[in-house]
């Protein structure tokens, strides 16, 4: 954990401890929504068959990026969250996005 608590530059075990919580909290939200989500824009088993299950992980990867930030914030862990996603987006190719938001 120590090595964990360096390299994200974490001080502490409780904010250690919290994070971990919102990373499991996120990750059960975002599965739970998941299926009413893909069921309200048209992505079913029927229309996609084998193709469903990649196509409802990939739609719902969005949605998961906003959730961890809105329930680090809710958990005070705004900043921790909000660096985190800038460096997921950047390590994928992605930092125009993150970008875009701190220009705004």
């Amino acid at each position: 954990m120590k090595k964990l608590k360096e390299r994200w530059g974490i001080t502490s075990n409780y904010q250690l401890t919290i994070i971990f919580i919102v990373f499991a909290i996120t990750g059960s939200l975002s599965a739970y929504l998941s299926k009413p989500f893909t069921k309200y824009i048209g992505l079913t088993k029927d229309n996609l068959s084998y193709f469903y299950l990649p196509v409802r992980l990939i739609a719902i990867f969005p949605i998961y990026q906003v959730l961890l930030v809105l329930t680090g914030f809710l958990f005070g862990q705004f900043t921790f969250f909000w660096w985190f996603e800038k460096k997921m987006l950047r390590s994928m190719k992605l930092g125009f996005i993150a970008d875009w938001f701190e220009k705004k």
